[in-house]
């Protein structure tokens, strides 16, 4: 990767976790171009990130490297992609990670450009343990699918999936952190005021958290042998409440970024 340019057009959240999966894993390019209409954004990101390149570059800069990331919202991608169309090379590659906007219709965009992935990323990329489904146009080749698929495994572990399941992976893995976060770093709290040391809380409740995965999913018992297997469920009463959350909450936003 060492000679590859990167460039990302939009300088939000999901730029500072490829970032930041960069640096830890010491990789280096030939240049790392951000640009974002927010300075702020950028300043924040230069004092993060010393090996980029957020001054004195434009769209136009971005969209000449080797590979692009938009990491825009689905609303803006029309208006950057016809931005840069008459600017792209022909042996660069472009990566969405927004949404709703397909394959189909950016290739639309472009007059037939072959080489656009999608990807869903997931924050915990951030620390290599992400899970970063990818699409690829039928256009794209062999080359570029084998270079993404190198570049994305910094982040984790990278499925390579049909189109369609886009979303639903956005649902289930890149928001499903949010789900746990907040529980888990209560559940923390409620720990050390039981009298548990910080890494003591930390360890057990990771370790419980593996091991009632690994139970639930490949143990070969039904789902309800499981969850019989301990008698007390302090929070019992309130399971069909929850279930009802993320039943309407999810769907509802399922329904919206698939649309």
């Amino acid at each position: 990767m060492k000679n590859k340019t990167i460039g990302f057009i939009g300088g939000g959240r999901i730029t500072k976790i490829f970032l930041q999966a960069f640096k830890n894993s010491n990789l280096t390019f030939g240049e790392i171009i951000v640009i974002d209409p927010d300075n702020d954004v950028l300043e924040k990101l230069k004092n993060s990130f010393t090996n980029i390149s957020v001054e004195n570059v434009s769209i136009e800069s971005a969209a000449t490297c080797n590979i692009i990331f938009l990491a825009v919202h689905p609303p803006v991608i029309k208006d950057v992609l016809l931005k840069i169309k008459p600017i792209i090379r022909k042996d660069s590659m472009i990566v969405s990670l927004a949404p709703k906007i397909t394959i189909e219709k950016m290739q639309n965009l472009l007059d037939g450009f072959p080489s656009i992935a999608r990807v869903n990323p997931c924050a915990t990329g951030i620390i290599g343990q992400g899970i970063n489904p990818v699409a690829f146009a039928d256009t794209m080749s062999e080359e570029h699918k084998n270079s993404l698929i190198l570049l994305l495994s910094i982040l984790g572990k990278t499925p390579v999936v049909n189109e369609n399941k886009i979303e639903a992976y956005a649902m289930i893995s890149a928001m499903g952190p949010t789900y746990f976060w907040f529980q888990l770093q209560h559940l923390k709290e409620l720990a050390l005021s039981y009298g548990f040391e910080e890494n003591e809380a930390k360890e057990t409740i990771s370790e419980m958290i593996k091991g009632t995965v690994n139970t639930l999913f490949y143990s070969d018992m039904l789902p309800e042998e499981v969850m019989d297997l301990i008698p007390v469920k302090p929070i019992g009463e309130y399971e069909e409440t929850i279930k009802t959350f993320y039943k309407e909450k999810l769907d509802a936003i399922y329904q919206k970024i698939k649309s």
